[in-house]
């Protein structure tokens, strides 16, 4: 799979993707992650990538020619299943989104910052807009980090136990249940007893009534 985000910090984003498990996918090949800076696409001799709104509200937009000369350059070397716009306005990110995404061959995903965007890159390049929640960021380079996380990891081959993945939480619209290690019993406090019976089917029906009880608890709404 390969991911290209177009943003005017790229810096902001080289040391999270040259990490842990995002360096260890890229490096097995099972993922590309490219960052390309949009300034390098303007025409404009001081390189801005952002001028006023018309209408006179205050802060500043980002202009549509340097993104447009980019998403054309992509496009023209590799099709491209989803051009992304992390917007706080966009379809609520969640694991099913994850997983959805995680199946495409290329997307791109455009970091907004300042005020916006001009609205003309959103109707006419923009395919998928996605929010990561409800507040304003300065930037979309931290939700772009997040998506690109949670869809990485989900590729075959990314987690050393791909079944790891799948007891993840909101796979199911459930939370995860209660997870522990060794020592068994440290200070007084032990883990359950059922999970050091060696009884599967025991613990997998503890495993799934503990789920059942923290989602009602905690998140009662993916119940729903």
């Amino acid at each position: 799979m390969r991911i290209d985000i177009l943003t005017v910090f790229p810096d902001m984003l080289e040391g999270f993707f040259n990490c842990s498990m995002m360096a260890r996918a890229q490096k097995a090949g099972l993922a590309e992650i490219h960052l390309h800076d949009i300034r390098d696409y303007t025409t404009d001799k001081h390189h801005k990538t952002d001028d006023y709104p018309f209408g006179g509200c205050a802060g500043l937009v980002m202009k549509i020619e340097p993104i447009d000369r980019l998403i054309t350059d992509l496009k023209s070397q590799r099709d491209y299943d989803d051009v992304i716009y992390t917007s706080p306005d966009g379809e609520q990110f969640n694991q099913k989104t994850a997983n959805s995404l995680s199946l495409l061959n290329n997307i791109i995903i455009l970091c907004g910052h300042y005020k916006g965007i001009d609205y003309r890159i959103r109707e006419h390049l923009i395919t998928r807009e996605i929010s990561i929640g409800d507040y304003v960021l300065t930037g979309g380079e931290l939700a772009a980090a997040v998506m690109t996380d949670s869809i990485v990891r989900l590729i075959p081959g990314v987690l050393s136990d791909e079944q790891s993945a799948l007891s993840d939480s909101f796979q199911d619209n459930l939370l995860a249940p209660p997870v522990y290690t060794r020592p068994a019993d440290y200070k007084g406090w032990r883990v359950p007893d059922v999970l050091l019976s060696g009884n599967q089917a025991l613990i997998d029906d503890w495993e799934f009534q503990q789920s059942l009880e923290r989602t009602r608890k905690l998140r009662p709404d993916l119940l729903q």
